[in-house]
């Protein structure tokens, strides 16, 4: 996949600027947002666009767009704010305390950043990240900004003070089970999957009031990762993994508020009403086969985990022969193949965890590799992603998640620039280089393949465009390097034997085991599943960049109204979460939109 078209690095040179050394950082930001408050309140385009340097970004979530949208360069940005500045009527501008200052990653690149409040019209509350990067003649000019709808007025989420406050007089049980059996009336929304997506989705749209219940085809909550294999870690650090409105406490147990959560229940069907604009959901309970259908739904969301969870398998000549084949998603456990050798197709993420725990169990293990693999340590490289602004002492979730968003995809990827640290991902991807030469230059000796990800831009970029392709190593690299897990890949799988697996270069490797660490398909393929060839055909792509270097499909417009998917890890759910949330409470007080299509340079609803 080609990566989005972005600007090189507004380096101090390029800009052909110099740095003075007593600067007033807040000086120059009052200055600069003074003016650009007063430009955008008043409508004047021509105004807000010389405070631009011409190669700058705007990335907007909602605000001004209804939508995930990045505009880059001036000659878009323009034309953007030629459509949607005026009927935004944008207000009540006003700078937070809370300044980030001016800030030097590097010798040649320094920018000054600030974050900001203001109100979109009657429609709500919004909230900004600035960067101005010096000029020539000695002024300060802007070269990203974000904007982002918080708040509904009128509508904002039940916290804090505005929190629920009604005492049940202990008749909670009562209520919980009337409100979760929905036998007097039927949610508005109804989400498929009890993963930290759903959770997330259910959690948000509770605090907006908006009727929601999960339908999770597992017993528990939580099961979606439970029943993985037994040697699954998460390699994001716990500062990035919270769920909204659940802060990891010091020991970390959480608990789940009070959603509407029916466990051991799956969908089997859902049919759009185009006429009523509702679905048709079919419920099915598995422990006695009870179906229920829901007939006015007004918003589907799956929450169906990366790419639908629906395995990728390929296929070889051979695959009836005797012995044991399964895929990665029905791994638990090495102990069950004691005595027996066993054969891993990958060499990715899942494809080292497995290998390393069969190894552990003292099983012959082999790891068949069909392509290259980005490495990195997982100990060192995490915080060089995740360090500046995910960490003990760092900002509070908020803020760190609005200054992550902040950075357009379509600027981090073109100057390897990683959203949440003020640093290149081409310097990073050296320093976990540098961390890890060792064993990447051993692995190299043994035969494994390495790459340095796509254009040279490491793990972050592979997992936003494919979910794949990577390992952050946690120890089984180095069993590789020292021959523990034995490896192939130096010819292509051929065929399945008998016996084991033959390769192209007449080789033959013994199994008894043959486990599929391939990854999984489209996301759409679980929608095709429940909803229907057609449907599937009209809904947009999920995961990965568009033109923009906005993510495609999750948490935004599907191409079908009503229909929604939510994808992402934890940092992602959290965040996204709320997005998705406000677009639905909007949908459903009949205060949203029309999104903007700067490409048709009209608006869409």
């Amino acid at each position: 996949m080609a990566l989005p078209s972005g600007f090189p690095l507004p380096t101090i040179d390029r800009l052909g600027a110099s740095l003075s050394p007593n600067i007033d950082s807040k000086e120059i930001v009052l200055k600069w947002f003074s003016a650009f408050a007063t430009s955008a309140e008043t409508g004047d385009v021509e105004a807000l666009i010389d405070l631009f340097v011409p190669e700058s970004y705007w990335r907007d979530i909602l605000a001004l767009t209804w939508d995930f949208r990045t505009f880059i360069g001036n000659v878009r940005i323009k034309q953007f704010l030629e459509d949607r500045l005026s009927s935004s009527k944008l207000r009540a501008f006003k700078l937070r305390d809370d300044f980030l200052g001016l800030q030097q990653p590097y010798p040649d690149l320094v920018w000054i950043g600030f974050l900001f409040d203001f109100e979109v019209g009657d429609v709500g509350k919004a909230s900004g990240v600035g960067r101005l990067v010096p000029q020539a003649d000695g002024s300060w000019k802007a070269h990203t900004i974000f904007t982002n709808l918080e708040e509904l007025k009128g509508s904002p989420e039940k916290v804090g003070a505005m929190r629920e406050s009604k005492m049940d007089h202990g008749l909670w049980s009562a209520q919980r089970h009337r409100e979760a059996a929905f036998e007097d009336q039927e949610p508005s929304v109804l989400i498929i999957g009890g993963g930290q997506g759903g959770l997330a989705v259910a959690a948000r749209l509770k605090m907006l009031d908006v009727s929601t219940l999960i339908i999770e085809r597992n017993p528990r909550v939580g099961d979606n990762w439970r029943n993985r294999y037994k040697a699954l870690c998460l390699h994001d650090p716990v500062w990035c993994d919270q769920l909204p409105y659940f802060s990891f406490p010091s020991n970390w147990p959480t608990f789940t508020m009070e959603l509407n959560v029916w466990t051991s229940c799956e969908v089997t069907k859902a049919a759009r009403n185009d006429a009523s604009g509702t679905w048709t959901v079919t419920t099915r309970h598995s422990s006695d086969g009870k179906e229920r259908a829901f007939k006015t739904i007004k918003h589907l969301v799956f929450a169906t985990g990366f790419n639908g969870n629906q395995p990728n398998i390929p296929t070889y000549p051979g695959t009836d022969r005797k012995g044991q084949i399964l895929h990665s998603s029905q791994y638990k456990m090495a102990s069950e193949f004691v005595g027996k050798k066993v054969v891993v197709i990958g060499a990715c993420t899942s494809a080292h965890d497995i290998t390393a725990d069969i190894y552990h169990e003292g099983i012959d293990v082999t790891m068949y590799q069909r392509s290259s693999t980005y490495v990195m340590s997982a100990a060192k490289g995490l915080q060089v992603y995740f360090g500046a602004l995910y960490h003990e002492n760092g900002p509070p979730i908020e803020v760190a998640d609005l200054i992550s968003a902040s950075f357009p995809n379509a600027f981090s990827t073109s100057n390897f620039l990683h959203s949440s640290m003020c640093g290149s991902l081409n310097t990073a991807f050296s320093i976990t280089a540098i961390a890890s030469r060792e064993l990447l230059d051993g692995l190299s000796k043994c035969g494994f393949r390495t790459n340095k990800g796509i254009e040279e831009t490491g793990a972050m970029v592979l997992y936003l465009t494919s979910g794949s392709g990577y390992y952050l190593d946690t120890g089984a690299s180095q069993l590789i390097v020292d021959g523990k897990i034995k490896l192939k890949s130096d010819s292509l799988l051929q065929s399945f034997t008998e016996t084991g697996l033959k390769f192209k270069d007449g080789s033959e490797i013994t199994a008894d085991v043959v486990v599929y660490a391939t990854g999984y398909g489209n996301a759409r393929s679980v929608i095709r599943k429940i909803c229907g060839e057609e449907i599937g055909d009209k809904c947009n792509d999920v995961w990965g960049f568009d033109a923009e270097g906005e993510m495609r499909g999750s948490w935004r417009d599907m191409n079908v109204p009503g229909l929604w998917y939510a994808m992402g890890n934890f940092s992602m759910d959290r965040s996204h979460s709320k997005y998705l949330a406000l677009q639905i409470k909007a949908m459903e007080e009949n205060r949203f939109g029309p999104r903007y299509d700067i490409s048709r340079s009209k608006d869409v609803v």
